[in-house]
């Protein structure tokens, strides 16, 4: 099998960043990287709300935020109403978790793709509760077909109170079929949480097409938006239900504003998202997500090869416009969360090159992205430097 040819690079992209030049940022996933463009958009913001606090704070904010919310939610394909913003995909998890009402004997269902923090959120959410988590295994290599109906056996209509399923896992790099386990969870009368911390920007399919419950994906990743910035969308029927985890002023005035205000909170990144999306449009948003989905292919297959691991046994992610890419390390290597991070951190330290190294079922994976600001050279350069750093252990 041939390697695939890297896309065409967009020109000018990479300027719109302000990354250091010395350090190949093949991680786009953990935190994003904000365009100089929409880092200035929020600095202005900020010096608005410095220049007069007490104006900026009272004087039509809620309104600002409601607006920047509409235009959000319409990006996402989502009901605006349904829509609240949130600080990130994590703290929307933990809304929707502590607003059910759980008891003793209910469970929640999630799988083992799952993201590290909702799962620590999943169990603190049970202790106090006294409901039991229960983790569904899928296998790597699993057909669509095969998730799906794992997931319809797993469930347990009358205990099960939540499933929990990520869009696009950030262990696994997996794209998941959401809007049919979401439709074969409904069918059993069981609520679904969707975790799409890394959807906004990376897939062009909507919020509405889903189905699900419960939906938060982050901004702040591949829609270009300030860090803090992410959007919880909730079915009617859950939303007056839905209660913050710090009550404030606009406590009374329901779903959303009460979800979204909190009192001293730093607005000014939601308020300068909608730049973080123009940056997009005007780069193409369709000609973004084929380059960078395009440009981690090629990383995976180019390091792949490097680290000796055959074309075959590299996971596809099953989607052409996932832009992460895993590659499995050598039996030993990485094989606990703080073996990984040990050996994320040397090389950036050795080879001054970003990656995101993750323990998956007691296996080392490599994680590569692909984003507009990279360029193949750095995932050559990583292939002819990794080996012999790997094995120095």
């Amino acid at each position: 099998m041939s390697v695939p040819q890297p896309p065409e690079p967009i020109p000018g992209a990479r300027l719109l960043f302000s990354l250091d030049p010395a350090v190949s940022h093949l991680n786009h996933g953990s935190f994003g990287a904000v365009p100089i463009t929409v880092q200035r958009a929020q600095q202005r913001l900020r010096d608005e709300m410095e220049s007069n606090p007490l104006r900026f704070f009272t004087q039509g904010l809620v309104d600002r935020i409601a607006h920047t919310r509409r235009h959000l939610a319409t990006f996402l394909g989502a009901d605006p109403d349904g829509a609240a913003l949130v600080g990130n995909t994590t703290t929307g998890v933990a809304v929707v978790l502590q607003s059910l009402g759980l008891r003793p004997g209910d469970e929640i269902l999630s799988t083992d793709h799952g993201y590290g923090a909702v799962g620590l959120s999943i169990q603190r959410e049970c202790r106090r509760t006294g409901a039991e988590s229960r983790v569904l295994p899928i296998p790597l290599e699993a057909t669509d077909e095969q998730v799906v109906e794992a997931v319809r056996e797993a469930l347990r209509p009358g205990r099960t109170r939540l499933l929990v399923v990520d869009q696009i896992t950030s262990a696994t790099a997996r794209l998941f079929p959401v809007a049919a386990i979401a439709a074969t969870a409904r069918e059993q009368g069981v609520p679904v949480l969707v975790d799409a911390a890394h959807v906004p920007g990376m897939l062009s399919a909507t919020v509405a097409g889903v189905g699900a419950d419960f939906w938060v994906g982050n901004l702040h990743k591949w829609a270009y938006a300030p860090r803090g910035t992410a959007v919880l969308v909730v079915a009617p029927q859950w939303r007056e239900r839905i209660e913050p985890l710090v009550v404030s002023w606009e406590q009374e005035s329901g779903y959303p504003a009460r979800l979204e205000w909190q009192a001293t909170l730093d607005y000014t990144s939601w308020l300068a998202a909608p730049a973080g999306l123009f940056t997009l449009r005007s780069l193409g948003a369709d000609r973004v997500r084929a380059h960078n989905a395009g440009l981690a292919a090629y990383g995976q297959r180019v390091v792949g090869d490097a680290l000796g691991v055959a074309p075959t046994h590299l996971p596809d992610p099953g989607g052409p416009e996932v832009a992460m890419r895993i590659i499995p390390l050598a039996p030993g290597l990485a094989t606990t969360v703080e073996g990984a991070r040990a050996l994320q951190q040397r090389i950036a330290e050795r080879i001054a090159t970003e990656v995101a190294v993750t323990s998956w079922n007691g296996r080392g994976w490599l994680r590569l992205c692909g984003q507009v600001y990279n360029s193949p050279e750095e995932y050559e350069r990583l292939a002819v430097r990794l080996p012999p750093l790997l094995a120095q252990r």
